[in-house]
């Protein structure tokens, strides 16, 4: 398993939980404001953890974390991520996976199995601008609605989320948005933060608290919970 990363404490990624996360190494898209560049596109420039050292390390935690999160990159366009959660799994952790929902058949082959615990998945944009913000003229917006659908099956407890950049996103998507995963049990708009060390060379900025308030108010009929995520 192509693991490029391990954060050994969090609070924040697994919400309700105190747990570790797990970075896997490569996406297939580009999208320009993706603050994890070196697990994207500068595969050559990080190591690989070896998974020994990351399940020494996740033994040593039990009863002392709750929970694992997997992110990336991409985790699931990996073959070898089922074995890898399943191992985490048996150890008694709850396992929290981020997608962009590309490879919605490993996704289910995850859920039908009990291997997840909780889902978040990337809402990039409204549909006919995924394309464009995901930097992938190829993308496979079927399998990002399939995805979509087997959430809203509500056969494991999810989210989806969007992060907010003004040079990418309008009122107006953010309304097809809603449009599109109506009745979602927890959306999360959350502030494009700018780590400083992007994929793309393009400046971006956040929406404001109250750009964001108001984008929340418009969408919130939609669905049970809308929420502002890194807004004060």
């Amino acid at each position: 398993m192509q693991i490029g990363g391990l954060q050994k404490l969090t609070v924040l990624d697994y919400p309700g939980k105190v747990a570790a996360t797990i970075f896997t190494k490569g996406c297939n898209l580009r999208c320009p404001f993706c603050h994890n560049k070196d697990l994207v596109v500068g595969l050559d420039q990080i190591g690989f953890i070896p998974e020994d050292e990351v399940f020494a390390f996740l033994k040593k935690r039990q009863n002392i974390l709750d929970g694992v999160c997997i992110t990336g990159g991409e985790p699931l366009m990996h073959p070898e991520i089922e074995p890898l959660i399943r191992e985490i799994k048996a150890l008694g952790y709850a396992i929290k996976l981020d997608t962009n929902g590309t490879f919605p058949e490993r996704l289910s082959a995850l859920i039908d199995q009990n291997l997840l615990d909780y889902v978040a998945m990337d809402i990039k944009s409204s549909p006919e601008h995924y394309a464009e913000i995901t930097g992938c003229e190829a993308l496979p917006i079927d399998q990002i609605d399939q995805s979509i659908h087997l959430l809203m099956k509500n056969r494991v407890a999810y989210e989806f989320r969007t992060t907010m950049i003004k040079e990418y996103h309008s009122v107006d998507d953010f309304i097809k948005i809603a449009e599109w995963i109506d009745g979602a049990k927890a959306y999360y708009l959350q502030a494009f933060v700018d780590s400083g060390h992007l994929i793309g060379s393009r400046k971006f900025h956040a929406f404001s608290t109250e750009e964001a308030e108001h984008i929340q108010k418009i969408v919130k009929p939609k669905m049970e919970k809308v929420t502002l995520r890194g807004y004060s």
